[in-house]
This record gives C-alpha cells, structure tokens and sequence, in this order.
C-alpha cells in the first residue's frame, strides 16, 4: 500500500480509502468484517457522513478497539452554528470517539456557503470544535467548479473533496493547484456514481494521476476491497487496451448522466429518479432489454408519472436537465 500526506493536516493516508455510503446496505457485524478485511489491506483512510443514515452508527460499533488505527472523517449538512456543533456532537456519540480527524462541510450551494461562512454560521462551530479537540482539521465537500475555485482560496480549507473520474475530469486543473497549496485532495464518484462498469480501469486511471491524495470509492465487500486496492496499487502505465475502453466510456456517457447521488430526491411524484436512469443504462449501454424493461414495468412509479415541477433539477449539483431525460425514459419504455 502507498501512501500519502493529507495536504495541511499532515495526517499519513492511505492512497485508497472507504466510501461508507455503501455501508447503509449491509449491517453492524458485516460494517466488522468489512473493517478487519481494510486493516489487512492496509487501508487506514475512512469517509462518512451524518447524511448516510446507520453509517456513522455501524462504523462505530465495528471501529471498537481499533479506532487508533484509521484516519476517521465524517461531514454534515448543518449551515449554521448551532446545527453544525449539534452535528459534530452526534457524530462523535455515534462513531464512538473521542475526536474525529476530518469534518467536512457537505456540498454546500454558493448561497449556502455564504450562510456557513456569515457570524453564526456552520465555520464558527467547526473552528470551536477543533479548538477543543473534539476535530482536528476541516475540509469541504463540492460539486461545483465555481464553488472548487472559490474553496482553494479559503485558509481554512485543509481538504476538498470533489468527483474526478474518467468521464469527468472538469476539476482537473483545480486538483493541481490543491497540490500547490498543500491542500488534500479526496476523490469521490471515482466510478462516476457507478455508471463506469470497470472499477479497475477507472481505478487506475486516477491512480495515475499525482495530484490525487486518496480516492474513496464506495465498497461493502470484501472482494470489492481486495480488487480495488490491487487495482489502486498497481504502478504500471496504462495499457492500449485500457485506454481504448477510457474513450469508449467517454464516448457512451459524454457529460449528461445521472450519478445516483440522489440529491435530486424526494420527487414530488414520488418517483426513484435515479432508478428511472439506471434501467435506461441497462438497457441502451449493457444491452439487457429484456431484464430492464421487467424491472422498469415493475415499479410502482416510472418517468410517465412526473409532473414537470422541476424542484428536482434545482436540487441536481450537476445542472441536468432531469425532466427532459425522464421525457427520454418514457419514450424508451412506453411508459
């Protein structure tokens, strides 16, 4: 395993870390497994967040007794003061500790950052909290490129997480200028919300890339682990084959696709958004019609069921045009 200092916080990390979203799929005792199998790979580096629902609580459970042995981050959605320091002591009950190494403020829009950094805003909390040893350093999660150019001036910012993958590489030049201010890079959506069917090729492409502290991709099993870190690990150049599929992929998804981060939910129809694109993927670029037109008949809700509010593309980080694409859905289905 390599790796990496964490920018400022001079935290030692290794080159891949946890995505605890998936964790919300398995359960307390599987969380243990799942952390003993990182602790024989040598993965020291695990990201959470209050918004992740049992996360928090089941890494706590598993953490018990081996704590000192990760770098534990979490983040939360909370803009002011008073929500964030609420937040901050949650999460500390929850992940059993007595400090969390990394708290990071989730996504926030332009206009919520202004809320988090204005007197009596989220900042104030976390500035306070690692004042007193309850944090150690501070960093920001975003989806923006205008937020990203806006958080590598901050002094505060010690690390900015962002996505970064094959088809989206828009923070390319940001990544960099994180390196040249000693700012910690962590990169999340490294298989760009799962849309990218070949982990070890999306994983190897970021791997190549220097500027890169640590990428975080979301994993609930242990062979996932195991083929992640090989993949993370192995230093050779990519190969033609390899960067062949890379324009393959480029090609098929280009930049409009959803990235199941589901910020987008709750529809006001009551529709899985996501659920609606991810049958479109099986059935137009891993040609499983059959098996996607079952499960697309099979739910409750389809994208026949929106009722043009648009209230979801103004939650979307990413700008889509969410009613035009389920318009796209439901011609393909029928329905």
């Amino acid at each position: 395993m390599e790796y990496r200092i964490l920018g400022k916080t001079g935290l030692r990390i290794s080159r891949i870390g946890l995505g605890g979203i998936p964790i919300q799929r398995i359960d307390a005792e599987g969380t243990k497994k799942l952390i003993r199998c990182l602790m024989e790979e040598g993965v020291n580096y695990i990201d959470t967040a209050r918004g992740y629902t049992v996360s928090e609580e089941y890494l706590g459970y598993a953490l018990e007794g081996v704590r000192n042995r990760f770098v534990l981050a979490t983040k939360s959605m909370a803009r002011t003061k008073e929500a964030m320091a609420k937040d901050i002591n949650i999460s500390l009950e929850k992940l059993r500790t007595d400090y969390i190494d990394l708290y990071q403020i989730h996504n926030p829009t332009m206009k919520e950052l202004e809320q988090v950094l204005a007197p009596g805003g989220a900042l104030e909390a976390l500035l306070e909290a690692k004042a007193a040893g309850k944090i150690r350093h501070i960093g920001i999660t975003l989806h923006s490129v205008l937020l990203f150019e806006k958080a590598v001036e901050y002094d505060w910012v010690e690390t900015i997480m962002f996505p970064y993958n094959i088809v989206e590489t828009q923070g390319e030049e940001l990544i960099a200028a994180c390196a040249e201010k000693n700012i910690g890079f962590i990169n999340m959506k490294p298989l760009a919300g799962g849309a990218l069917d070949d982990a070890s090729v999306a994983l190897r492409f970021i791997a190549a890339n220097p500027n890169i502290t640590v990428v975080i991709p979301g994993m609930a099993e242990q062979s996932e682990i195991e083929q992640n870190v090989r993949a993370v690990c192995d230093c050779s150049p990519l190969t033609d084959r390899e960067l062949e599929k890379i324009q393959q992929f480029r090609d098929v998804l280009g930049t409009q696709f959803c990235r199941r981060c589901n910020y987008c939910q709750p529809c006001s129809a009551g529709i899985s958004i996501y659920s609606m694109f991810l049958m479109e993927g099986y059935y137009n670029r891993y040609d499983l019609k059959q098996w996607a037109t079952a499960r697309y008949m099979a739910m409750e809700k389809t994208a026949s069921d929106c009722i043009d509010c648009g209230v979801c593309e103004t939650r979307c980080p990413y700008n889509l045009p969410i009613r035009q694409m389920l318009k796209k859905v439901e011609k393909l289905f029928g329905k």
